[in-house]
């Protein structure tokens, strides 16, 4: 069976300007800073992700509700037009 190696993502050096206090602390936990601070923005990420998600959904969810109001009941504007 053949195995086939999957290449690693593209990386590419940015500019963080961090704290020197949360610097120091953090090398306490991790020799690969790069690698933590990359994990945790792929979770921030996902976190928005699903936020906004959320967000079209709770929209979608509004815009249904008032086109059935509609359909039911009109435009409250109705009576009332100059047409």
């Amino acid at each position: 069976m053949k195995t086939t190696a999957q290449a690693a993502p593209a990386k590419r050096p940015v500019n963080l300007l961090l704290s020197e206090e949360n610097v120091r602390r953090a090398r306490q936990f991790t020799d690969n800073l790069s690698a933590t601070v990359d994990g945790l923005l792929v979770d921030y990420i996902a976190r928005q992700n699903e936020a906004q998600q959320a967000r079209q959904q709770r929209g979608d969810a509004v815009a249904d509700a008032w086109n059935r109001f509609h359909e039911a009941h009109g435009s409250f504007a109705d009576e009332h037009s100059t047409l």
